[in-house]
């Protein structure tokens, strides 16, 4: 039975993402902890120094929280009716990333799935803040799904990587999983810049090869310091379902997410996104 963590704000993204999973984990058995994080600058003020009152404002906040949370669920059992989910309510008080690893490590999370803004006028960036720390930080796999986009198929999935380390299958169980169970076409997307060629990079053909039936593998040897947007051109001209990612500490994730290139994330994704942390020794 696999366990996934949905993180909601209640905002229209969020919910989004929590129909996406009903849809797409809808014949498997599954336990959905849907958590909500409330911060200190949500209650707290410079006018507050009793301890009673930002106590009563505390529980305020967290009840309108957890009342919010039975509502969702309520709503979801109504409207999927699926005696293979059960759901959990769990409202907490932390740095954000923080209280989701502390989630994934008491109840062995196996992935987190949580929804990310579309982009709309000259608000172009589409990942949040959240979003970003969740994938950086984060050592449970992470699936981003951007608004309002709605689940029909995972005919075809790239994963995208530089090759520049060895692969591990024990970080790849869920891609794996959902290949089979979708009947997936899987590409295995090779890039390089210009420090070094796609082909002379670490070779991981046996490795998609041999545990990834029938993977296609392409290859793109770029100058463009663009390379999110190189990856997007690929996505869609091949009709992607699922874009796949490994994130490895200094290495492709921070070099799409690094401070200094949020521009790089001025298109939309419309496809869900698919983090693989690093966890295994060879990684």
């Amino acid at each position: 039975m696999k366990s996934i963590l949905l993180p909601t704000d209640f905002s229209k993204n969020s919910l989004n993402a929590i129909n996406f999973a009903m849809t797409f984990f809808k014949n498997q058995e599954c336990h959905f902890y849907i958590i909500n994080v409330q911060k200190a600058s949500s209650f707290i003020s410079d006018d507050m120094m009793v301890v009673s009152s930002s106590a009563t404002i505390y529980n305020t906040i967290v009840d309108a929280a957890k009342k919010s949370i039975r509502n969702i669920i309520t709503n979801i059992k109504k409207k999927y009716n699926n005696s293979k989910h059960t759901f959990h309510s769990i409202v907490d008080y932390d740095n954000f990333t923080d209280a989701l690893n502390q989630v994934c490590d008491a109840h062995d999370i196996d992935l987190i799935l949580m929804g990310t803004k579309g982009a709309s006028g000259l608000e172009r960036v589409i990942f949040g803040s959240n979003t970003i720390h969740v994938i950086q930080r984060c050592t449970t796999p992470v699936l981003v799904v951007p608004d309002g986009y709605k689940f029909t198929d995972l005919s075809k999935i790239v994963f995208a990587t530089t090759n520049l380390e060895p692969f591990a299958i024990e970080d790849m169980q869920l891609l794996k999983e959902w290949v089979r169970l979708y009947h997936s076409n899987l590409s295995i997307l090779h890039i390089a810049d210009q420090n070094h060629r796609a082909y002379e990079s670490y070779d991981n053909h046996d490795f998609f090869n041999t545990n990834f039936e029938n993977a296609n593998h392409d290859y793109i040897d770029t100058t463009q310091k663009d390379i999110l947007g190189e990856i997007y051109t690929y996505i869609h001209l091949n009709k992607t379902k699922m874009l796949v990612i490994k994130n490895k500490k200094y290495s492709f994730v921070q070099r799409l997410f690094a401070s200094n290139s949020l521009e790089n994330l001025a298109f939309k994704i419309d496809i869900p996104f698919f983090v693989l942390p690093c966890n295994s020794i060879l990684s």
